[in-house]
């Protein structure tokens, strides 16, 4: 299948784009086009679900508890005093590519910030600001900005400026593999050995906690297997938490519990936004790959797919706090979380690719790459379509197959699936006490009046789920179908 597939790789990279959204939209229309004919086979399949989403509210519900729990543990261990303990501790370099367009230098600046408060030794940390070149002006005048400010506190502070070429997408994965191969090239300069430095993958507003680079110097200075593993620590969207409108505060809510249930879960567990890995497992790939979108899966998969089982994300229970999205006006802002939803979506363009290399890397065997390829195609399926089969479904069979209502198990569907539903929601009193736990207490600029607001917020989930995550799924997957290729937009955050 690998030779054939290698004759004409692109009929058949374009033959799996378009396999997996026509999945998703056969999925979610279902209960049309089957409800004439099967009946009975809909309403099994709607229970089905509805039990499965029943099993995945449970795991994030349990494994979100597990996660903030050890959290709360692990937060307060002296990383720096066990780091000091390795014999290779003075060896260890941290690189910190931050990429970013158009920020503004306020923003940047406080993530500067918290780098330079780390209790690892700055004077073995290296910032590399990765910039892109069609800024302008603008990026070198920030950029001079904040090397006037913060270069000293490190051992180096560079800047690059990415110019887009050839069949690059311009986005985080093209600028940080132009940063990357600038660091390697600052390395070699140094002398630094490159088997000992990490690389960490930093979003602009990424606000890293004192002990990251401490604790992730014990994990990789102990761990055997440093040159095939992530490393990352859950990024929740709290840092302007008390400042975002309703709706986008409870996607943002459910997205960092969610990120946190995943935290308890190494065997499956893939990096999200902020990460850290080996500058030597990073070469050995090839960087980042300039031709997609969403990088950070993406990059676990390319070293899957050379390595094998032997890559894994491990876990790091601090955690790292982004802002959600913010704009100037509540319809913008909206209008921006529904673009930013879209292309994280637009992460179904992994699955072509993990479809393609399940079938020309030989040398991994069968059944690790299968597990993973389940894993990404599962997480892509459920995004879109829960939404339509979980409140939608029954109605749909009811009002085309008025008839099988009258049988007994069409009379019972909507008794029991509401039923596992309404079971569903009890979970929701868990993770409202774990969102009131791990967000930042309320500023006294914010009128104890709107606090009520934080429960009345749940009630708009179901509505919030539709607009703000199944629908830009849904458009992410058709536009794929479609072959109309989804252009990077900044998200704003004011």
């Amino acid at each position: 299948m690998g030779r054939l597939i290698n004759r004409n790789p692109n009929f058949w990279h374009r033959l799996f784009e378009i396999s997996f959204p026509l999945l998703t939209w056969l999925t979610v229309t279902l209960p049309l086009w089957l409800s004439p004919f099967h009946p009975a086979v809909v309403a099994y399949f709607l229970l089905t679900f509805a039990v499965y989403f029943f099993y995945k509210s449970l795991t994030v519900t349990i494994y979100s508890t597990w996660s903030y729990l050890k959290l709360r543990k692990m937060s307060h261990i002296n990383w720096s005093k066990l780091a000091k303990t390795e014999k290779d501790f003075k060896k260890l370099y941290h690189a910190v590519i931050i990429t970013n367009y158009k920020e503004n230098t306020e923003k940047v600046s406080l993530t500067l910030e918290k780098l330079a408060l780390q209790d690892f030794p700055r004077k073995r940390m290296i910032i590399i600001l990765a910039m892109e070149k069609r800024e302008g002006e603008e990026a070198q005048k920030r950029a001079n900005k904040l090397l006037t400010k913060f270069k000293s506190r490190f051992l180096e502070m560079g800047v690059t400026f990415h110019p887009v070429s050839g069949n690059e997408v311009v986005g985080k994965a093209s600028n940080s593999a132009w940063a990357a191969k600038f660091l390697s090239y600052r390395i070699r300069k140094l002398g630094i050995d490159p088997d000992f430095v990490t690389v960490t993958s930093c979003d602009a507003d990424s606000l890293i906690p004192p002990k990251y680079f401490s604790y992730l110097s014990y994990l990789f200075l102990t761990d055997k297997d440093r040159y095939y593993h992530f490393y990352w620590a859950p990024v929740l969207l709290y840092s302007n938490f008390w400042e975002v409108p309703l709706p986008v505060r409870v996607q943002a809510t459910i997205s960092s519990i969610i990120r946190l249930s995943a935290l308890a879960k190494p065997s499956s567990l893939i990096q999200i936004s902020t990460y850290s890995l080996s500058l030597k497992m990073l070469q050995n790939i090839g960087y980042w790959d300039t031709n997609i979108i969403p990088e950070d899966w993406h990059i676990f998969l390319q070293a899957f797919f050379t390595y094998g089982d032997k890559v894994r994300t491990m876990p790091i229970y601090l955690i790292i706090t982004r802002d959600a999205v913010n704009s100037y006006t509540f319809w913008s802002t909206m209008r921006s979380r529904y673009e930013q939803e879209k292309r994280w979506a637009w992460g179904i363009t992994d699955i072509p690719y993990a479809i393609y290399k399940f079938f020309t890397t030989p040398h991994i065997p069968v059944l690790p790459k299968l597990f993973r390829l389940i894993y990404v195609m599962e997480t892509h399926l459920f995004w879109p379509t829960s939404f339509f089969l979980l409140t939608l479904g029954a109605y749909a069979l009811q009002l085309i197959n008025p008839a099988f209502n009258r049988t007994a198990l069409g009379h019972n569907l909507p008794k029991l699936s509401g039923l596992i539903l309404t079971m569903t929601t009890l979970f929701l009193l868990v993770l409202i006490v774990i969102d009131a736990k791990s967000r930042p207490k309320r500023p006294a600029s914010i009128s104890i009046a709107k606090t009520p607001l934080l429960l009345f917020q749940w009630i708009l989930l179901p509505l919030v789920s539709f607009l703000l995550s199944s629908l830009p799924a849904l458009e992410a997957h058709t536009r794929l179908l479609l072959g109309k290729r989804l252009e990077y937009k900044v998200t704003e955050k004011i």
